[in-house]
């Protein structure tokens, strides 16, 4: 027997992807039983757009964050299964019941989430291509049995929160791994490529580094609250692929000097990527290869950078003699 799905959608100044969202909700293969639009203190038309729909809309009192969008979405639903999507996503036809498939074929399955699609929702030039090819590369290939979950697009069993409780509402981000930290140890986490969402990503270069800065100020404290608790989470980068962009971001200095270091850093970095860069000449074309490469040479240098001043935050928390917990180090900079 089927069961019910409840969609849960946290939105926040959606309304230029939101249509496209619940249009992609409501041309499932698959009955849905419910749709709810968590309306996360927008100022633009995102509640017009939602009663547009025959769903359930809730407004909340401000912008409290996707966490807590997220938990009021999960105390109004009454299905089953609660399927996340968020307001920049658009499924394939096909996602929720594939989601349905795989979680019925495994008890211990408690979360069953999807990758992004490897062409954006709306097309708004190069910047946004780069990120979405990037982004559909790193999670395909990581396809299968995971610890880590990610809730753009994502099935849970409504028992799992029922067991577990909801999303931490005092984060803004990284609220996904914080609810791994505690799923990952009682049920089996998939990711698929059978779900499959179109997604509205930055297009603009500045605030893609931005957000990635912003994003790796987590990475060394997430790294070791996984080591300590025995799991690997997914990372976008490869190791030999962040140490290529450091050792050529630390030779460009020397170049005047030494400028063949530079150079072999380069062919170091492409190396590195080689499954990436000709995946993006298959699907983009070899012109845009040249282009993706500097763009993803610019967002490891954010990352480098980030990851090291999160670094330093850390072990300067640990000097000043507090005992920090891997989740209060994620906490302290989430918040700054």
């Amino acid at each position: 027997m089927t069961q019910s799905v409840s969609v849960v959608v946290p939105a926040h100044n959606s309304a230029r992807t939101l249509g496209a969202c619940l249009d992609s909700v409501y041309a499932q293969t698959c009955r849905i039983h419910e749709v709810i639009v968590v309306d996360d203190g927008s100022t633009d038309r995102t509640a017009e757009v939602a009663q547009g729909y025959p769903c359930t809309l809730i407004r909340s009192d401000g912008n409290r964050g996707v966490s807590a969008a997220r938990n009021a979405g999960i105390a109004a639903a009454t299905g089953e299964i609660l399927f996340f999507l968020d307001s920049d996503e658009a499924l394939t036809p096909d996602s929720v019941a594939s989601a349905l498939e795989i979680l019925g074929a495994d008890p211990e399955c408690g979360c069953v989430h999807g990758v992004i699609a490897p062409d954006p929702l709306f097309d708004d030039g190069p910047v946004e291509h780069y990120k979405v090819l990037h982004a559909y590369w790193w999670r395909a290939r990581g396809a299968g049995e995971v610890e880590t979950a990610f809730f753009a697009q994502a099935a849970v069993p409504r028992r799992v929160f029922d067991e577990l409780g909801g999303f931490d509402e005092r984060l803004r981000d990284s609220e996904d791994l914080e609810f791994s930290d505690r799923l990952a140890p009682h049920y089996r986490i998939v990711l698929t490529d059978r779900i499959v969402a179109l997604h509205d990503e930055e297009h603009r270069l500045w605030p893609l580094l931005a957000e990635t800065f912003r994003r790796a100020l987590l990475l060394v404290p997430a790294l070791v609250s996984a080591r300590r608790g025995g799991r690997k989470n997914l990372t976008a980068n490869s190791p030999a692929s962040v140490a290529a962009a450091a050792l050529l971001l630390a030779a460009l200095p020397l170049a005047p000097w030494y400028p063949l270091l530079p150079v072999a850093g380069l062919l170091a970095f492409c190396a590195a990527n080689t499954g990436l860069l000709r995946f993006v000449a298959r699907h983009r074309g070899p012109g845009f290869v040249p282009f993706f490469t500097g763009v993803h040479l610019l967002t490891h240098a954010a990352l480098l950078t980030g990851a090291a001043l999160g670094a330093l935050r850390m072990l300067g928390g640990a000097a000043a003699g507090r005992r920090r917990t891997p989740r209060e180090t994620r906490d302290t900079a989430v918040h700054r």
